[in-house]
């Protein structure tokens, strides 16, 4: 089946969803979720299922209304305002949970949180006010705190500054460790306190000489009170680096580097370097990546207790998985062998895909979560009997593991529970889930909605390349009070992830369910070129972007719409001027001209684009702001204009064409607002503009929301 087919084939469908719906929805759920965050929400079943729950909502007699046209308790506001964004998890010396999470009704202000000692005290706030966490290394950050005992380190979001902070009781105040450049020219992501020296290891992105090629190290920061110093730096000579992680003893460091052409999950090394009495990096070994006739992409390394070095790659089967590191021999063997992936692609740091844990025994096993064909398992790796069992818990798409006290802290989710955070408690054995508890969620009050919620049905669909499928979730309308007119189809939104190397995940987001419930259908890609199906798979788009990617066939219907922000913002645009597919679309954030990103994007990704693209032909042949003649409906675009990813000149430039042009076009910029939408107002805005524009364009329909619409050029 072409993807067409499957489009129209969930079209139809959808018709007959309601009444499906009910069968895929756990009768798991969480009381008293509009407590403070970290306050545990312990697990109870219901007096009725969902199923039951729903069946007596079917029961009311349903409004007769246009699809599009739905009331929907999910507004714009309770996504802007409910919905928060988590940057890390970690464990204190008293083994406490701490948390970073940042806030869209605070302009997205990073707050770390602390878990309440009891049930019955709400979590407290341990970054002041006037602080905000986050690390802008890279652009993306990421790795933005670290814990040890009573002490954290963080970077400060307004001067890139890191700084010193007891969590304990008494004087909470930060103190800055790192000097003050006059500005935040100098960025940290990615740290460890290192256990045998007064200091902090951390990756240092110096702008200082150029911010378009700053200089990317692994420095040490002294940890005295009020004695500020310049960092020393320990590995130097890379474009890149990541992961620096300490053994117990503070004698061995291990890393993570890069160069250009290369991104981190193209081909990336493993080093271990040796420290010497006064802290220097004296001797290196290259352990994984320095063999040019094996490609691969090592990542997240990982000391044991016991001084062993563990890490994820891709060598040999193309997929991610898990290796050791045998230092008398300097040979690596695999630990666990799958077609699945263990790790995710490096785009922000301080990623954690896996825990060491110490048994009843003694024994030390491997709590490891990975990716199979659109899905997420976690499990305890035993690496001496070889065996892999699986944790029972509700999560089916996992991000990061955390260890805890005799408990794993697990990112993740469902397509019934968003972004979470869950103490999954195991048994003597460490090999069984014995208890499971909601102890931080995304969205903590969107259980209320749950009979709005529509759920994603993964679906396998050929490509126009032989032999080769891709994958997307499709999400019917679906709302208990209201039924379409009969024999209408519904709207349909197609969504294009943002990397392009990345991957979009079948989670609860109440932004999708923002428009299924008005009577959208909902259809969220992963292109060829995507993560969590192998290298092969990823590598699809290497000299194809803006083929691979919108080459996806031709899908019938009149009010078929295409949205996407960054890389899924250049698709939106590929695929109107290049393909006849779509009727209107939005872009966040796109990519308009692929020759002026290749100038003004950052370093991280300013050889990205050369792999992606090819050659300068190319460069021209897919870029849609030259061909502007091909483009023939409405498109709404929005742009940050601090975004220095994809600079605001690709948004008004395209807008510019496309208004001299006399199509339906609008442009909304943001003050303040770099590579993605932080602050809840904007968050808002963003999504009522972007059906409100639908609605008016090629809908045919009018929202039930009140929404004042912004103006839109050669059509008002």
């Amino acid at each position: 089946m072409a993807l067409s087919t499957v489009v129209a084939t969930g079209l139809t469908n959808s018709l007959l969803y309601s009444s499906r719906l009910s069968h895929s929805l756990s009768s798991l759920t969480f009381f008293n979720f509009a407590r403070t965050p970290l306050t545990r929400q312990r697990r109870v079943t219901t007096l009725f299922s969902t199923t039951s729950r729903r069946s007596l909502i079917t029961m009311v007699a349903k409004n007769t209304t246009p699809y599009g046209s739905w009331k929907s308790p999910i507004t714009a506001d309770v996504i802007a305002g409910g919905e928060k964004r988590l940057g890390g998890v970690a464990v204190d010396g008293h083994g406490r949970l701490i948390l970073l999470e940042s806030r869209p009704t605070e302009g997205g202000r990073g707050v770390l949180i602390r878990e309440a000692d009891s049930d019955e005290m709400a979590s407290v706030d341990i970054t002041p006010k006037e602080f905000s966490v986050r690390s802008r290394a890279q652009e993306y950050g990421g790795g933005a705190f670290a814990v040890s005992g009573n002490k954290v380190v963080f970077s400060n979001n307004k001067d890139q500054r890191l700084y010193l902070q007891s969590i304990g009781p008494g004087d909470s105040s930060p103190s800055p460790i790192t000097p003050d450049y006059g500005g935040p020219t100098i960025c940290y992501a990615d740290g460890v306190f290192d256990p045998r020296f007064p200091r902090f290891i951390s990756v240092m992105e110096d702008q200082r000489l150029s911010h378009s090629n700053p200089v990317t190290t692994i420095a040490a920061i002294t940890l005295r009170d009020h004695d500020v110093q310049e960092p020393k730096i320990l590995v130097s000579g890379n474009d890149f680096y990541a992961f620096p992680r300490v053994d117990s003893k503070g004698e061995r460091i291990a890393w993570i580097e890069w160069g250009h052409p290369n991104m981190p999950w193209d081909r990336s090394e493993l080093w271990v370097g040796y420290i010497s009495e006064n802290g220097d990096v004296y001797k290196r070994i290259c352990v994984a990546g320095g063999d040019h006739t094996l490609v691969e992409s090592p990542t997240e390394p990982k000391w044991t207790p016991e001084g062993d070095l563990l890490f994820i790659t891709d060598r040999k089967n193309g997929f991610w998985n898990l290796y050791k590191w045998i230092e008398s021999k300097n040979e690596v063997i695999t630990l666990c062998t799958m077609e699945a992936e263990f790790a995710r692609p490096l785009w922000v740091f301080g990623m954690n895909s896996y825990e060491v844990v110490n048994s009843h025994d003694q024994t030390n096993l491997i709590a490891c979560s990975y990716r199979l064909k659109g899905r997420s398992y976690i499990g305890v790796l035993d690496d001496a009997q070889s065996s892999l069992s699986l944790l029972d818990i509700p999560f089916t798409d996992i991000s990061n593991i955390t260890l805890g006290s005799n408990c794993l802290y697990i990112e993740g989710g469902s397509a019934s529970l968003p972004l979470s955070v869950a103490k999954v408690s195991l048994d003597d054995q460490k090999r069984k889930a014995v208890d499971f508890s909601i102890m931080w969620s995304s969205s903590p009050g969107s259980s209320k909605y749950d009979s709005y919620f529509s759920l994603p049905e993964l679906i396998e669909f050929p490509t126009g390349i032989t032999g080769q499928t891709a994958y997307a979730y499709f999400y019917p309308p679906t709302n208990p009070a209201h039924q379409a007119v009969g024999g209408e189809k519904p709207p349909l939104l197609l969504k294009s992830h943002g990397g392009p190397t990345a991957e979009t995940r079948g989670i609860l987001n109440l932004s999708i369910q923002y428009w299924t419930s008005r009577g959208w259908a909902f259809v969220d890609v992963n292109y060829g070129g995507s993560t969590g199906y192998g290298r092969e798979y990823r590598e699809r788009l290497l000299n194809n972007w803006g083929i691979v990617d919108v080459d996806n066939g031709k899908v019938d219907g009149d009010r078929l719409c295409i949205t996407g922000g960054s890389a899924g913002g250049y698709t939106t645009l590929a695929a109107l001027a290049f393909k006849e597919t779509f009727k209107a679309g939005a872009s966040l954030y796109g990519v308009a001209d692929l020759n002026l990103l290749r100038a003004e994007t950052h370093k991280f990704e300013s050889r990205y684009i050369d792999n992606l693209v090819g050659d300068e032909k190319a460069y021209h042949e897919r870029s849609p702001i030259n061909f502007v003649d091909r483009f023939s409906c409405p498109i709404i675009l929005f742009q940050g204009l601090e975004d220095k990813v994809v600079p605001p000149d690709q948004a008004r430039a395209i807008y510019k064409a496309l208004k001299e042009k006399g199509l339906p076009v609008a442009l909304v910029e943001y003050e303040g607002e770099q590579h993605g939408f932080r602050k809840a107002e904007n968050i808002k805005f963003t999504l009522e503009q972007q059906i409100v524009f639908f609605a008016r364009t090629i809908g045919n329909f009018k929202v039930a929301d009140d929404i004042t619409p912004i103006k839109i050029d050669n059509f008002d």
